[in-house]
């Protein structure tokens, strides 16, 4: 494994550069990616940004240009045509073709954002990942998919609500809450479960294990891939490394409400013969 992500679970969250990790997912899918050329068109964008934002600028107003920059200018959208293309995940496929889910948008915005010294955050909001931008009387907050477009308070509580049972009400504690700020860590774990979901639906195992390999490599306190990588190992017929990650979780999360079928699962493959290890 890359020393780089080996280092991930030692490091402090501020200390985690998102755009440079985010690449990293994209170089194990294409170990031959030149991730300098890709933050070098990066850096170019932010250079013709710095040229045309005047300092003097309201961080609003500065992000309203970034949006204006990125989605029209340069063309950045979200793929309508096929949501669930793994390509909408990895960063040089988003910069090459200029288009990608909520979460790869937002991390190109929130790259630029911080290196103009715009506030700009990234929310792990139901459905759609988001951005907020603490103002003095509140939060503007947005939806890179929808090309940075506002979202008020009506229409997320409305796509909130369609995540929880009908006659649960969303409070404004239970909103608020939702509209806090996601870490570089969240982040990135939110990339890689969106890659492991589209590639377990596609059947293809191998790059679903990979995904949660490097998810335990961002947060090893993410007990519940030691059994989901577990679970992938058996349907692979890796049961020696399935053995090892069920026994792991089970050791972690004694008392899981899952435990008990783990531990069913893990009697019936002590007598699968050898030769599938």
């Amino acid at each position: 494994m890359d020393n780089s992500w080996l280092q991930l679970n030692l490091v402090e969250d501020e200390e985690i550069p998102l755009f440079r990790t985010a690449l990293l997912i994209a170089q194990d899918e294409y170990p031959q990616l030149a991730a300098a050329e890709y933050e070098a068109r990066i850096d170019g964008y932010f250079r013709q940004l710095r040229t045309e934002l005047s300092p003097a600028l309201l961080p609003a107003a500065q992000l309203q240009h970034l949006n204006r920059f990125l989605f029209e200018e340069v063309g950045f959208a979200g793929n309508e045509v096929d949501y669930y293309d793994p390509r909408n995940s990895y960063l040089n496929d988003v910069l090459d073709r200029r288009i990608g889910n909520p979460i790869s948008l937002a991390v190109v915005q929130l790259e630029l954002a911080q290196r103009l010294d715009i506030p700009l955050q990234g929310v792990s909001f139901p459905g759609h990942f988001l951005v907020r931008l603490p103002v003095d009387d509140g939060l503007i907050v947005l939806d890179p998919y929808q090309k940075g477009r506002s979202l008020d308070e009506t229409e997320l509580r409305s796509r909130a609500q369609g995540y929880f049972d009908a006659a649960r009400e969303i409070d404004d504690h239970h909103l608020a809450r939702m509209l806090e700020p996601a870490s570089h860590r969240a982040i990135l774990t939110r990339m890689l479960r969106n890659l492991k979901a589209v590639y377990s639906e596609r059947e293809d195992l191998a790059r679903a294990v990979r995904c949660s390999d490097r998810l335990l490599s961002v947060d090893p306190h993410q007990h519940e891939e030691y059994r989901d990588r577990g679970l992938l190992y058996l349907r692979l017929e890796h049961i020696g490394a399935a053995r090892e990650d069920l026994r792991r979780y089970l050791k972690l999360e004694p008392t899981a409400a899952d435990a008990d079928a783990i531990r069913l699962q893990l009697a019936e493959i002590s007598s699968v013969p050898a030769r599938l290890n």
